[in-house]
């Protein structure tokens, strides 16, 4: 038969069951002490490490048609196509307000590049407005306004030679417009046109009219002028 267990033994058993158990229960709390720490941790370093900006684009300014004055400590860039209805009800209201809140009080500047994309008129306007502002920078706005203000059907051909030659004779631009006429036909700035549009691109530019204030993308609507002036008023106060 089995020897019987004694008492002193039968307590032995108990204290190393309740040793174990300490044991263990120790082991819980620092466990959940660790994890509290961490998760503290975590917290303060999210808390002091700011979110990463958006990547800044850079453009050469110097080289693009300008509206306002160089020094203008907030600079927007326009890609826009001279088809593109929405471009111009953009250029008759943002650009228009900008004009008079901040372009002439010296605290922004309008840039434009040339995404001709709806049709192949879209190129051919591009063109001629390189044309006007390679041959009268001073004349580049008033043409630029005009084409916009006269713009057709996006479904039809428009922006014909003849259309952008004529309508800078009607405006009486100080420029050459037989020059005119032949850098459009002979796509005397094709190159810079070419450009621009792939510059877009690189951007991931997918429409017209996309802005960019100091080189980040507006994402606001761009029919409405509150939520551009309001990114304005940021770009002011950076």
């Amino acid at each position: 038969m089995p020897p019987k267990k004694t008492g002193n033994a039968m307590t032995q058993r108990k204290a190393e069951a309740e040793r174990q158990a300490q044991q263990q229960r120790r082991r819980r709390v620092i466990w959940f002490s660790t994890v509290g720490v961490l998760l503290v941790l975590i917290i303060v370093v999210l808390s002091l490490d700011p979110k990463p900006k958006a990547k800044v684009a850079s453009f050469d300014y110097e080289n693009l048609p300008m509206l306002g004055q160089s020094d203008a400590p907030v600079k927007v860039v326009e890609f826009g196509d001279f088809k593109c209805p929405t471009c111009k009800m953009a250029n008759e209201t943002i650009k228009t307000q900008l004009v008079s809140d901040y372009i002439d009080q010296g605290k922004a500047a309008f840039y434009f590049m040339n995404l001709p994309f709806i049709g192949k008129d879209s190129m051919t306007a591009a063109l001629a407005v390189q044309s006007v502002y390679h041959q009268n920078k001073d004349a580049y706005w008033p043409y630029f306004d005009a084409i916009f203000s006269k713009q057709g059907d996006e479904r039809t051909e428009w922006a014909t030679v003849d259309f952008l030659v004529g309508l800078a004779e009607e405006l009486k631009l100080e420029v050459d417009y037989e020059q005119l006429r032949k850098d459009i036909e002979n796509k005397t700035y094709q190159k810079e046109v070419d450009k621009q549009y792939a510059k877009g691109d690189a951007l991931g530019v997918d429409s017209t009219p996309t802005f960019f204030i100091n080189g980040q993308e507006f994402a606001g609507n761009v029919g409405s002028y509150d939520e551009f002036k309001k990114a304005i008023e940021e770009a002011i106060g950076e």
